[in-house]
């Protein structure tokens, strides 16, 4: 089996003026064909921005809290990624072939490119944000160990692609407005748990539910082999360069932008989410 050259970093392609990981906009024209179902949970977010996290919380309460059944495959096969194509590895639309009812479905798409199905069918939606500094930051160094993308540059150049939108699936700013639909809440895991258990009909018994906030710090799924996702080969994300989950703080984007860039970026900020009343921490 041939490995993936580290020089290859395929350019971005378009799709409706989107910019997506090559594969990933290979992967739109089969997944047309995708029929969601009425009690299919779809995980949208923005990439870098909690999606592990709230797949795997998903995936104990629908096992009842077993964490033994939560062992049974990595997070991107328990959780189908609706886009996902890499070489040699399944597709997430061929997965999902495979997943019985009810099924949890992840995507990074804008509404833009959407499947219609899912909209079509009214499935239920957990969205999640994150403050956009961070979410810069842990995307830089995502692009650094995913080969996927191409090549990120610099830090100084990745931040202007970012707040130009021209980074994989655009804008951070319109995604998370297109997508917002509640209200901001400090976090509290147990609480955003209890959340997420009402909204999908399920209820669990209190020690489960304390289990569940346990099992799903950031330390026990960087530790967990099927939640970093240390399961994909190395040549295509080399964990030597920086973990897939790296620190899963909030405001550790401070040991990265410069005074000059925080200005820049708060500007930039500013001027795009006026008017959106979506309010996040960049510090604690």
């Amino acid at each position: 089996m041939e490995p993936v050259q580290d020089t290859y970093r395929p350019p971005l392609e378009y799709v409706k003026g989107v910019p997506l990981i090559k594969y990933f906009a290979e992967a739109l024209g089969p997944l047309e064909s995708f029929q969601a179902w009425p009690d299919d949970v779809l995980i949208s977010t923005y990439p870098k921005s909690g999606t592990t996290w709230v797949s795997e919380i998903l995936d104990l309460i629908y096992q009842g809290g077993d964490l033994q059944k939560c062992q049974r495959a990595p997070i991107f096969v328990r959780v189908p990624f609706l886009e996902f194509k890499i070489p040699r590895c399944p597709t997430g639309f061929e997965l999902l072939k495979d997943t019985p009812a009810p099924r949890l479905l992840k995507t990074h798409l804008p509404l833009t490119l959407l499947p219609q199905t899912l909209l079509d069918q009214k499935v239920k939606v957990v969205y999640v944000a994150r403050n956009a500094k961070d979410v810069a930051v842990s995307y830089y160094h995502f692009y650094r160990m995913a080969k996927v993308h191409p090549n990120p540059g610099t830090w100084d150049s990745f931040l202007e692609d970012f707040m130009a939108g021209e980074v994989s699936y655009g804008s951070w700013y319109q995604h998370v407005q297109e997508w917002w639909e509640l209200r901001h809440t400090h976090p509290n895991p147990k609480r955003e748990i209890q959340k997420i258990l009402e909204f999908v009909g399920r209820s669990l018994p209190e020690e489960t539910v304390e289990d569940i906030v346990q099992h799903t710090s950031f330390q026990e799924m960087k530790n967990n082999a099927m939640t970093n996702y240390r399961t994909l080969p190395s040549d295509l994300l080399d964990h030597s360069i920086s973990a897939f989950m790296r620190k899963g703080i909030t405001g550790d984007w401070k040991s990265t932008f410069t005074v000059a860039q925080n200005e820049r970026f708060e500007a930039d900020y500013a001027e795009k989410m006026a008017g959106c009343n979506l309010r996040f921490r960049s510090e604690l």
